[in-house]
């Protein structure tokens, strides 16, 4: 361990000298009450350290002590409904020590060291096992089964397990490794953060994760391991959209990290997620829930390391070979934390002050997201899909931040201030909004959903981008002066809108739309289009379409529960039929 001296401090930079034996990324302690840090620039003896506390008091000559590790999370039982700051210390913990306002210097581990878990075994003596093979589980919450792995290096025979009840650090097998010699081998172990966790195959991304939400499953989809931003300016509905997709996307674990955003909102996270009822198993959202808050108030160097420590944790979890989501609300604070501390070591400004290395950094992290074979003999499928909130300042996403990210991620929410002020939320701009995914998933929808649904996707994307041309000649000349089939087309489009596309994250069925729904419900809308363009063709009265009541029926099927979904549909497409007949053959009557 290497000791020094503080020489300078300036906010969360500390420099400190006497180094020379430290290594970069070591974790250090600073001062009398042990301040946590990380030294990110050595020069000579000299050691630039970032401090995850508040450093108000600190000063020249007072001690450092290099803790000799990188900055590390401790992976095992523990981890799943437990909150964290954003270096893994359990907010709970800390309020135990020190009540509501948390002082400085306070060490608590990451995972419980009392509590016994139930470990049983899944490998015998004798056994061979390679990192990555599952040796046992243990039921973690109601939901979650936790994989107890081989450690990443270690490889042998087993030479002994147990069964029973086992706090995290006690041992719960021996391994012979190669070298002859013997290793314990415990529930927990550690991982430096800012080291991708490895694994054995990258697959290409070609099922969707399904989210419920229509205008992202539908128009722009995200596939399991998939990456994919969400910018917007301030109150167009960022952290709603993070927070529906935390709630209801298809995925066994759920990472949260609240960096550099309101308490407020990490205080409604805190609130609803333990009262949601999961979909899926229908016990508490909580129950398969990893938070991370670090919010605007906590220190800013923080903010760095509160997304490496979620995405550590969230490959872990993929490493057991299950789905995993994970939302950073936002990368702009991130990006923020590293220009505070890019210009307090004085580093040459990149545009808009932004560090020059930004985009690199921007992709290691976007980057260890995908679809994976993992390590192990039995070739377990895991995926990370990565959901990155921006907020550019004023909602101009030529910014720095908001360019870097888009030139990685393949799938572009774009959330628009005019869509909000017009109360339609989710506010994704369907007009400037893409996914490079969707040409992977189209066979997956094809075999799972409907042969039709591609199309139909196709047709309703396409009458929108007509909608916004004809909206050009209207505002010139009037409605009046379109073809009856173009007003037609926007009724049709004011439908996609209005009934599909607009989705009421607070209504207890319209929250969550299953694929089925989205696709009959989609099918109606471009049928009654459909339907309607040949009407008029042939003498139908336009002023008559735009007020038929099963156009009503239409708009209300996304209110339908899910076990009527299928009788409802065929008994408004009948309807939808039969009315438009009835209007092609009174308009051919009048023209008799």
């Amino acid at each position: 361990m290497s000791q020094g001296k503080i020489v300078k401090v300036s906010g969360p930079l500390v420099v400190a000298s006497g180094m020379e034996e430290a290594n970069m990324y070591d974790v250090v302690r600073v001062g009398d009450l042990g301040l946590i840090g990380e030294i990110i620039e050595m020069r000579g003896g000299n050691a630039s350290i970032q401090v995850y506390e508040e450093t108000a008091g600190l000063g020249p000559g007072a001690p450092v002590e290099s803790t000799g590790a990188p900055l590390s999370v401790e992976l095992g039982p523990g981890l799943v409904e437990n909150m964290y700051d954003g270096i893994q210390r359990p907010l709970e913990g800390m309020v135990e020590i020190a009540g509501p306002n948390i002082t400085r210097g306070i060490q608590v581990p990451a995972l419980n060291r009392e509590k016994k878990w139930h470990f049983v075994p899944s490998v015998s003596e004798g056994d061979r096992v390679e990192a990555g093979d599952v040796i046992g589980t243990v039921q973690e919450t109601v939901v979650v089964l936790h994989k107890i792995m081989v450690p990443y290096g270690k490889s042998g025979v087993i030479m002994s397990v147990e069964n029973g009840e086992f706090t995290v650090d006690e041992t719960i097998a021996t391994l012979k490794d190669d070298n002859g010699e013997i290793v314990e081998l415990k529930m927990m172990q550690k991982w430096p953060v800012r080291i991708e966790r490895p694994y054995a195959e990258k697959l290409v991304p070609d099922m969707p994760l399904i989210t419920g939400q229509r205008v992202i499953d539908t128009m722009f989809p995200i596939a399991k391991g998939g990456v994919a931003a969400v910018p917007g300016p301030f109150g167009s509905g960022k952290t709603v959209v993070q927070h529906q997709l935390a709630k209801w996307a298809d995925a066994d674990i759920v990472v949260y990290i609240g960096c550099g955003e309101r308490g407020n909102e990490m205080t409604d996270v805190l609130m609803e997620f333990p009262e949601l009822n999961d979909p899926r198993t229908g016990e508490s959202l909580m129950k398969r829930t990893v938070l991370i808050a670090n919010t605007s108030d906590m220190p800013v160097a923080a903010r760095e390391a509160s997304i490496y420590t979620g995405i550590t944790i969230a490959e872990y979890f993929r490493d057991m070979g299950y789905s995993v989501a994970l939302m950073a609300d936002s990368t702009s604070r991130w990006a923020e934390a590293l220009r505070e501390m890019s210009g307090r070591l004085e580093e040459m400004p990149g545009e808009e002050g932004y560090p020059a290395y930004l985009g690199s950094r921007l992709a290691q992290f976007y980057e260890r997201a995908g679809r994976v074979v993992v390590l192990g003999q039995d070739k377990r499928v895991g995926a990370l899909s990565a959901i990155g909130a921006v907020s550019p300042p004023g909602g101009d996403i030529s910014e720095p931040v908001s360019q870097a990210t888009l030139r990685i991620v393949k799938v572009f929410w774009c959330l628009s201030a005019s869509l909000a002020h017009e109360r339609h939320f989710p506010a994704i701009d369907w007009l400037q909004s893409y996914s490079l995914y969707v040409d992977r998933l189209t066979r997956w929808y094809e075999e799972n959903v409907d042969k039709e649904f591609p199309v139909l996707r196709s047709r309703a994307i396409r009458l929108l981008q007509e909608e916004a041309e004809l909206n050009e000649i209207v505002q010139l000349v009037g409605v009046d002066a379109l073809s009856l089939e173009d007003r037609v087309k926007l009724d049709a489009c004011k439908s996609i809108r209005e009934d599909y596309l607009h989705q009421n994250a607070f209504h207890e069925i319209d929250t969550y739309t299953s694929m089925n729904k989205q696709y009959k419900l989609l099918k109606l809308i471009v049928n009654y289009f459909d339907l309607a363009t040949d009407a008029v063709r042939r003498g139908a009265q336009f002023s008559k379409l735009e007020t038929l009541d099963v156009k009503e029926r239409i708009g209300r099927f996304k209110y339908i529960e899910e076990k009527a979904i299928d009788a409802s549909y065929d008994d408004i497409a009948a309807e939808l039929e039969s009315s438009i007949k009835a209007l092609v053959a009174e308009g051919e009557e009048i023209d008799d």
